[in-house]
């Protein structure tokens, strides 16, 4: 070591810049880390087709769409996906309901079957259809 070198090690003043210096250093590096990593979870919370097209429906919507997906999954994810993509360029911006995803899948030649039933009221109380022919008789 040089004469130079040696005071300037042994001088408070340097010593406690260059420690304020490291310090600053340190904290940049873990505030870039902290952007970085902030960064990555919003590219991988990237919403998959199905979630785009579910936050759409209404009205029974998502049994429909959980049906079609039971009766036909890779066409209901063909279609699903092609959805998904008109939500996000701008093209469909009203929402969907059962009935008309019920018919988009209909039109297409999916016969999804959905489990309905219709009820009645009696004595106050809702009944389906068949117990109210039933009592009839």
């Amino acid at each position: 070591m040089s004469n130079e070198e040696e005071n300037n090690s042994k001088d408070p003043d340097i010593e406690i810049i260059k420690a304020r210096k490291m310090r600053e250093l340190r904290e940049k590096a873990a505030a870039m880390e902290k952007a970085r990593a902030a960064q990555q979870p919003a590219a991988a919370k990237k919403r998959t087709a199905k979630e785009i097209v579910m936050s759409y429906l209404y009205d029974r919507g998502d049994e429909v769409l959980n049906a079609a997906y039971a009766q036909y999954p890779a066409q209901t994810a063909a279609i699903v996906a092609k959805v998904a993509e008109l939500i996000e360029a701008g093209e469909i911006q009203t929402r969907i309901s059962g009935g008309e995803l019920l018919s988009l899948f209909r039109s297409v030649g999916l016969r999804v079957r959905i489990d309905t039933s219709i009820k009645v009221e009696q004595d106050g109380k809702l009944v389906s259809f068949s117990e109210k022919l039933k009592q009839n008789e």
